[in-house]
C-alpha cells in the first residue's frame, strides 16, 4: 500500500472515530439532560390553575396559533408547599419587614406552534388595571390581594388547616392574575409557571452567581442594592436587590430591562455551568425547585427547557407593553403606571402577528430586543461601548 493510500486510510479512520466520539458525547449529554429533566419534573410542584381558568368570562380563544406561558416571579413569604419561610431565610431575602405578596415579574412567553421565534412580553408591575374580585389597582397586587381575601373567607368558613388555606387562596390569587393579564393583553394563557424569591435566591447560588454589567454605580436602601459600575458577578440577596431596585432611570420600565437581561444571562449560565452533570449542583437545583417552583399540571417541561435554551442563546425577543405614563398617581396617592388598554391589545396583536386596530399615538412604544452573548444592549436598545464584556450593560 502506498504512503498516500495509507494516509487516506488513516484520515478516514480518524474521521470515523471523531464522528463516533461526537455521537457518543451527544447521546451521553442527552442522557444526562433527560435524566435531569425527569428529576426536575419529580421535584416540581403543580397547580390546578388551568381547571379554574376555564370559567373566566370573556377569555380569548384557546386556539390562537401559539402556546402562551405566563411566567411569574412572586415575593411570597411561604415556600411552594405553603409553609412559612423561617425568619433567617426572610432576612437573607431582605424581606423580613414586609408581609404582602406581590408578583414583581410578569412575563408572557409566546411559543408559535409553527416553530417560529419565541417572544417574551413583559408587563410593568405597577400597571393600573381592573382586578376581578378586588378593585382597580396595580397588576402586581392581583395575586396577593385576592389571595388575602380568599384566605380570610376560608378561615371564616372554618378551614383550620393553614397549608390548605394557603393552597386554595394561592389558586384564587393566580386565577385573578391570569384574568388580569388576559383582559389587558387579549392573549389566552395556556400554561403557568411561578418561582418565588427563595427559589430565585437558591438558583443564583447553585450556578455560582450571575454576571451583570452596570453603566454606572447605583444604590437603593429600600431594596439593599449597592453596586459598582462595570461587570460583576452577583448571587443570593444581592441578585434579588439587583432585579428589585426601584430608584432607577425609567422606573418600572428600567427595572424590566434589568430583569430581561438578568433572566437571559442566568439561563445562559445555568445551561453552561455543568449543572446537569455535577451531582452537587444538580441536588442544589432540585432543592431550589422543590421549595420554590410551581407549574400547571399540563406544562411540558421539555418545551420549557427548549425555550430556556433559546433564551440563553438570545433567540427570544423581549418587549414591554406600551404605557401612557410611568409616574401617574391613583386616587389613593399611589404611584402607578397607566396604559391605554385598547392600545395595548392592538400592540400585542401586532407583536404576535394578528391584524391590529390603530393604536393611539399617545402611548410609549417599545422595541423588541434580543439579548444574547453576541450582542450588547443599553437600556434604550443602542449598542453599549464596553470592552471585553459578554453581558449587556444596563442603567
Amino acid at each position: 500500500m502506498s504512503a498516500a493510500a495509507r494516509a487516506r486510510k488513516t484520515a478516514l479512520v480518524i474521521g470515523r472515530t471523531v464522528v463516533v466520539l461526537v455521537a457518543v458525547t451527544t447521546l451521553a449529554f442527552s442522557g444526562y439532560f433527560w435524566t435531569a429533566l425527569r428529576l426536575v419534573k419529580q421535584n416540581t410542584n403543580t397547580t390546578q390553575i388551568l381547571e379554574v381558568l376555564e370559567d373566566i368570562p370573556n377569555s380569548p380563544p384557546v386556539e390562537d396559533g401559539a402556546i402562551d406561558i405566563l411566567l411569574v416571579g412572586s415575593d411570597s413569604r411561604t415556600d411552594a408547599q405553603g409553609r412559612p419561610l423561617p425568619a433567617d431565610v426572610l432576612r437573607r431575602l431582605r424581606t423580613e419587614t414586609t408581609d404582602t405578596v406581590n408578583t414583581d415579574t410578569i412575563i408572557v412567553m409566546r411559543i408559535p406552534r409553527n416553530g417560529g421565534k419565541a417572544s417574551a412580553i413583559s408587563i410593568p408591575r405597577d400597571t393600573y388595571v381592573p382586578i376581578a374580585g378586588f378593585r382597580e389597582d396595580k397588576i402586581n397586587s392581583a395575586y396577593g390581594a385576592v389571595k388575602y381575601l380568599t384566605a380570610e373567607r376560608l378561615q371564616a368558613e372554618g378551614v383550620q388547616d393553614q397549608q390548605e388555606r394557603e393552597r386554595k387562596s394561592d389558586e384564587a390569587g393566580r386565577k385573578a392574575l391570569v384574568q388580569a393579564v388576559q383582559d389587558l393583553t387579549g392573549m389566552r394563557i395556556d400554561h403557568y409557571a411561578e418561582i418565588n424569591l427563595y427559589g430565585f435566591y437558591l438558583l443564583t447560588e447553585v450556578i455560582g452567581g450571575v454576571k451583570v454589567c452596570l453603566k454606572a454605580g447605583t444604590s437603593d436602601p429600600n431594596s439593599g442594592a449597592n453596586f459598582r459600575a462595570g461587570e460583576q458577578t452577583i448571587s443570593g440577596g444581592d441578585a434579588l436587590s439587583f432585579v428589585r431596585q426601584r430608584n432607577m432611570p425609567g422606573g418600572d420600565l428600567g427595572r424590566i430591562a434589568r430583569q430581561q437581561v438578568f433572566m437571559s444571562q442566568a439561563m445562559k449560565q445555568l445551561l453552561s455551568a455543568g449543572t446537569f452533570t455535577d451531582a452537587g449542583r444538580m441536588n442544589g437545583l432540585l432543592d431550589a425547585i422543590s421549595k420554590s417552583v410551581v407549574v400547571d399540571q399540563k406544562l411540558d417541561l421539555a418545551t420549557l427547557a427548549t425555550q430556556a435554551q433559546g433564551l440563553a442563546s438570545g433567540n427570544v425577543e423581549f418587549a414591554t407593553i406600551p404605557v401612557t405614563n410611568i409616574d401617574a398617581r391613583n386616587e389613593r396617592g399611589q404611584s402607578v403606571v397607566t396604559v391605554d388598554r385598547d392600545a395595548v391589545k392592538a400592540w400585542v396583536a401586532q407583536q404576535i402577528g394578528e391584524t391590529p386596530k390603530p393604536a393611539p399615538s399617545s402611548t410609549t412604544p417599545t422595541t423588541p430586543a434580543r439579548f444574547g452573548p453576541d450582542k450588547l444592549l443599553s437600556l434604550d436598545g443602542a449598542h453599549a461601548v464596553a470592552a471585553q464584556q459578554d453581558v449587556p450593560c444596563v442603567d
